[in-house]
């Protein structure tokens, strides 16, 4: 398939991001360029009290392709990241970290391998050719935990659905629309539905890195409920074939 003139959209979540978004922006705008990927960056501001707006607003004179956004709903990550779809104009979008964590070139590997027999094209940071530096050893268990859970009870041969590193059709989004989740839950409803939705996907390694500037807004503590309530959810319609949401 030839993907010229295909607009890539890529929507990014940023809370107190000043000092690590120039340091994503720039290189991802770059490799996206001289790939020759139409694109646009939907960077959405999640009520910052940083600098993070005013660095948009100044990134914006030398990235024409930036496209910041202010979430004028409730906050969180979830939230945010569900503003973004709302308002993105490419036939594909995808969901980056504002922190730098994901490989740009991977990005370009997505958008290659998204052909008309596809809807999606999911990343796994646990799979041959992926490489994952700095991620913390607790974390990554508990990860790895959450992720075989979910290959389990849905039988999906996909092991890293909690990987927010994603690519999808417009049309998938407008399938799974709307999103309930507040927060990083959002990293399994938005997946699932898909999947259980019948959305046909491809999964391909990509790498990781930690971040280098600022620190993680993901704290273990208090994940678990939230992410129980959408997989219930989401075993419910795929056991009845009702839309739950």
């Amino acid at each position: 398939m030839n993907n010229e003139g295909v607009l890539l959209s890529v929507v990014i979540p940023a809370r107190n991001e000043e000092g690590s978004l120039p340091l994503m922006l720039r290189p991802l705008t770059r490799t996206l360029r001289e790939a020759g990927i139409p694109h646009e960056l939907v960077v959405v501001d999640d009520n910052s009290t940083d600098r993070t707006w005013d660095v948009l607003q100044e990134l914006r004179t030398e990235i024409p392709e930036l496209n910041p956004m202010r979430n004028t709903g409730p906050n969180g990550f979830g939230r945010a990241i569900a503003f973004g779809l709302q308002h993105f104009q490419g036939d594909r979008v995808t969901i980056m970290m504002a922190d730098a964590s994901d490989p740009p070139n991977d990005l370009v590997v997505f958008n290659n391998m998204l052909t008309a027999e596809l809807d999606c094209v999911f990343g796994s940071r646990a799979m041959r050719g992926s490489k994952v530096i700095g991620y913390p050893p607790r974390k990554w268990f508990m990860n790895r935990a959450a992720n075989l859970f979910l290959c389990v009870v849905f039988q999906f041969r996909y092991n890293d659905v909690t990987n927010p590193f994603k690519l999808y059709r417009r049309s998938v989004i407008e399938r799974v629309m709307p999103l309930t989740a507040k927060g990083f839950e959002l990293e399994v409803e938005l997946p699932l539905k898909a999947m259980v939705r019948g959305a046909r996907y491809t999964v391909v390694p990509n790498g990781w890195q930690g971040r280098e500037v600022g620190e993680s807004k993901m704290v273990l503590a208090g994940l678990w409920g939230p992410y129980l309530r959408v997989v219930r959810r989401m075993l419910v319609e795929k056991w009845t074939g009702k839309r739950t949401t």
